[in-house]
C-alpha cells in the first residue's frame, strides 16, 4: 500500500492552510538577543499565572508545594464569574505579547511567540463572541454532558492527580472532597443560565448523563469511590488517621445532595431537550460550529471541504481494504458486513468478563514493550516517561472515549496513563488493539507529548500546555502508519486490516462530525453511516457519535492534521532526496512541541532549507 493512496484531500489542505509569516522569514538562525529575553520573562510570568489561576493544574504538574502548597486544599472555581476572569487574563496577556518586536526574535521564539499568539487569539475570540459552554482550543457547548463537567472531572482528578502521602494530603483531600459540592452547583448554575440562552444538549445526551450522575450517587457513602479512593491509598501509605468516616459524612451530607439537585436540573432540562443532535440549532450555531473545526483543525477548511475530504478518503481506504480481505479469502457483502464478521470471529474476542479485561490490559502492555524495542529504528529522542494502561472508570464508561491518553506530572513522579473502554470487550477484537495501542502510547501520544514536556528549550508554558489537536491526534495517526512502515505488521495480514480500519475510522469522522452539525443529519443517521462505511459494533459508535455531538469539530483534527503530516513529510523527502534522513526529521517536528498546522509546515520548511546544500 502506497501512502499516497490514503491521502485524498491533500490539495485541499494545502491551499486552506496556505502560507504563513514564519515561511517567509531568513531561513538563516539568529542568535537569541534582547527580545528574546524579553519574551522568555514574559512566558514565565504567564505560566506562573495560569498554574496560579487553577489548583487542579497546579496539582497535576506537581507544582502544589511550597508556595503553592495551600492551593492542594482548593478546586478550581468553575463559576461564570471566573470565566469572566479568565477572559479577562487572556485579552491582557495577549496585548503583553503583542509588545514583544517579532522581527527581533530567533527562529526558535518566533515560533513560541507564533504558537502562544495563535492559542491567545482563539481564547480570547471564542469567549469574546460566544457566551456558552467553552470555546477556544476545543469547543464543547455544554457545561453538564456524558464528557463534561465536575461530576466526572473532580472524581477522576481526586483518584489519579491528587497524591497520597502524608497526613496532610488527606486533609487536603478531604478539603477537595468538601470543594466537591460547590463545583457541582457552579456547573448547574452555568448550565441553567447557558438554558435560558437556548443552549441545552440533546434528549439522548441527556439520558447518558443522567445515568452517569446516578451512578456515581448510587453507591452506599462509606463505599463511594470518594472515600475508597483516600482510604485504600491511606492504608497503602501506612497513614494511622481514620479518614473513611469523615470522607463519607462530606458525601452523605454535602456530595450527595449537591448530586440530587444536578440530577434535578438536568431532569428538568430533559422535559425542554429535543433530539436535534448537532450545534446549528444553538444561537449563532453555524458560527461557533465552523470557529470549532477551525480551532481543531487549526486551518480554514470550511465545513463543506472538510465532508468532502472524507468522503473522498472513506472511499480510498475502503477499496485497500477489500483488496486485502479478498486475499483472505472474504469476498462476500460489503467491507463493513466483512469486518464486523471478523469482530465476531472467536480467536479475536477477549472473554467480557474481569479476567478477559485484565488479559487485555496485559496485551496492551506486551504491545508496547514490542515497539519500545523498535523505536531507535525511526527516533534520535525517546521518552523518559513511562506509560500505563488502565481502564477507564466504570462509573462514567458511558460517556467516554473509546481510548484516550492523559498525561503524568511534569516530575515524573506519576506515569502517564492510556485508558481504554471495556466496557465490552467485543467492541476490541484483537486486530484491532495494535494500531490503537501505538496511537495511544508509543511512537504516538506518550512519545510525542513527552518529548515536548521534558525539553528544556520549549517554555513551560507550552511544555505544560494543551496544544493542538490537529497537531497530536495527526502525529498518533502518522505514528500509526510508521509502526506499518517499520515492519510490526509482517505476516499479520490481520492486524494490517486493523491498521487500515483505524484509518478508514477517522476518515468516517469527517464525514459524520460535518454531517451532524453542518448537514443537520441525525443521530441515527450518523451512526448507521459510520457502522456502515468501518463495521465497527453499534455501542462502540454511539459513544462516537455522541462524543461528537458535544465537542464539534475536534473528531476532524485527527485525519486533517495526519495528512499535513505525511504532506510535510513527503515534501521534505521530495526536495532534500538522499540527505533526509527520518530520524532528524522527527526531532525537527517534535522536539520544538505541538503548533499549529501552519506553524508545523514553516518549522519544515524552514529545516528542509537548513539542509539544502
Amino acid at each position: 500500500m502506497h501512502r499516497r493512496q490514503l491521502l485524498v484531500g491533500a490539495g485541499a489542505l494545502a491551499l486552506a492552510v496556505g502560507s504563513n509569516g514564519l515561511a517567509r522569514a531568513s531561513q538563516m538562525a539568529t542568535p537569541p538577543g534582547p527580545e528574546d529575553a524579553r519574551l522568555k520573562a514574559l512566558f514565565d510570568a504567564f505560566f506562573q499565572a495560569a498554574v496560579d489561576e487553577s489548583p487542579e493544574r497546579a496539582t497535576s504538574l506537581g507544582l502544589d508545594k511550597g508556595a503553592r502548597a495551600a492551593m492542594k486544599f482548593k478546586l478550581d472555581d468553575r463559576s461564570a464569574e471566573a470565566r469572566t476572569v479568565r477572559l479577562r487574563a487572556a485579552k491582557a496577556r495577549l496585548d503583553q505579547l503583542h509588545t514583544i518586536d517579532k522581527s527581533r526574535l530567533s527562529q526558535e521564539s518566533a515560533v513560541d511567540y507564533e504558537v502562544i499568539d495563535y492559542q491567545l487569539t482563539g481564547q480570547v475570540e471564542g469567549g469574546s463572541r460566544f457566551n456558552f459552554g467553552s470555546s477556544g482550543g476545543r469547543y464543547s457547548p455544554y457545561v453538564i454532558s456524558q464528557q463534561n463537567g465536575a461530576y466526572q472531572d473532580v472524581p477522576d482528578f481526586l483518584d489519579n492527580a491528587h497524591k497520597i502521602e502524608t497526613a496532610a494530603d488527606c486533609d487536603a483531600y478531604l478539603s477537595r472532597l468538601k470543594a466537591f459540592s460547590v463545583a457541582l452547583d457552579q456547573d448547574l448554575e452555568r448550565a441553567n443560565a447557558d438554558a435560558g440562552r437556548g443552549v441545552i444538549p440533546p434528549d439522548f445526551i441527556i439520558d447518558t448523563t443522567l445515568g452517569q450522575l446516578k451512578a456515581l450517587r448510587g453507591a452506599a457513602p462509606a463505599e463511594s469511590g470518594l472515600v475508597t479512593s483516600l482510604t485504600s491509598r491511606a492504608a497503602k501509605a501506612k497513614l494511622t488517621g481514620d479518614y473513611g468516616p469523615a470522607a463519607a459524612a462530606i458525601v452523605e451530607h454535602e456530595i450527595y445532595p449537591a448530586l440530587d439537585r444536578q440530577i434535578g436540573g438536568m431532569q428538568a432540562l430533559r422535559a425542554k431537550a429535543t433530539g436535534d443532535a448537532g450545534v446549528w440549532k444553538l444561537p449563532d450555531g453555524e458560527s461557533y460550529y465552523a470557529h470549532g473545526l477551525e480551532a481543531s483543525t487549526t486551518t480554514k477548511l470550511t465545513p463543506a471541504q472538510v465532508h468532502q475530504m472524507g468522503l473522498d478518503q472513506v472511499k480510498e481506504i475502503t477499496a485497500r481494504i477489500d483488496t486485502l480481505l479478498i486475499k483472505q479469502g472474504k469476498s462476500k457483502g460489503t467491507v463493513a458486513e466483512r469486518l464486523t464478521a471478523m469482530n465476531d470471529e472467536p480467536d479475536q474476542l477477549y472473554p467480557n468478563t474481569d479476567e478477559g479485561r485484565v488479559a487485555l490490559i496485559d496485551q496492551l502492555n506486551t504491545q508496547i514493550g514490542v515497539i519500545y524495542e523498535k523505536l531507535p529504528q525511526a527516533f534520535n529522542t525517546l521518552p523518559k516517561a513511562k506509560v500505563q494502561v488502565k481502564r477507564v472508570p466504570p462509573n462514567v464508561q458511558d460517556g467516554k472515549a473509546n481510548g484516550y491518553y492523559v498525561t503524568g506530572p511534569l516530575d515524573g513522579s506519576l506515569p502517564a496513563t492510556y485508558y481504554i473502554n471495556l466496557k465490552d470487550t467485543h467492541d476490541w477484537p484483537k486486530y484491532g488493539l495494535p494500531t490503537l495501542t501505538y496511537h495511544e502510547s508509543v511512537p504516538g501520544h506518550h512519545l510525542q507529548i513527552s518529548l515536548m514536556r521534558e525539553n528544556p528549550n520549549v517554555p513551560l508554558i507550552r511544555r505544560a500546555g494543551g496544544g493542538f489537536s490537529a497537531f497530536s491526534e495527526g502525529w498518533a495517526l502518522y505514528a500509526e502508519q510508521l509502526a506499518w512502515e517499520m515492519g510490526l505488521y509482517k505476516g499479520d495480514v490481520y492486524g494490517e486490516i486493523g491498521f487500515l480500519q483505524s484509518f478508514l475510522f477517522r476518515a468516517c469522522r469527517l464525514v459524520v462530525d460535518t454531517g451532524i452539525h453542518y448537514k443537520k443529519w441525525s443521530r441515527a443517521q450518523a451512526t448507521d453511516y459510520m457502522i456502515g462505511v468501518t463495521g465497527y459494533a453499534r455501542g462502540r459508535t454511539q459513544r462516537e457519535i455522541d462524543r461528537y455531538c458535544v465537542s464539534p469539530g475536534q473528531a476532524c483534527s485527527y485525519k486533517v492534521g495526519h495528512t499535513m503530516w505525511v504532506k510535510v513529510r513527503d515534501n521534505a523527502k521530495a526536495k532534500l532526496g538522499k540527505a533526509f534522513d527520518l530520524k532528524n526529521f522527527h526531532d525537527a517536528v517534535l522536539l520544538p512541541g505541538t503548533m499549529p498546522l501552519t506553524v508545523l509546515e514553516a518549522q519544515v520548511d524552514r529545516w528542509i532549507q537548513s539542509h539544502v546544500a
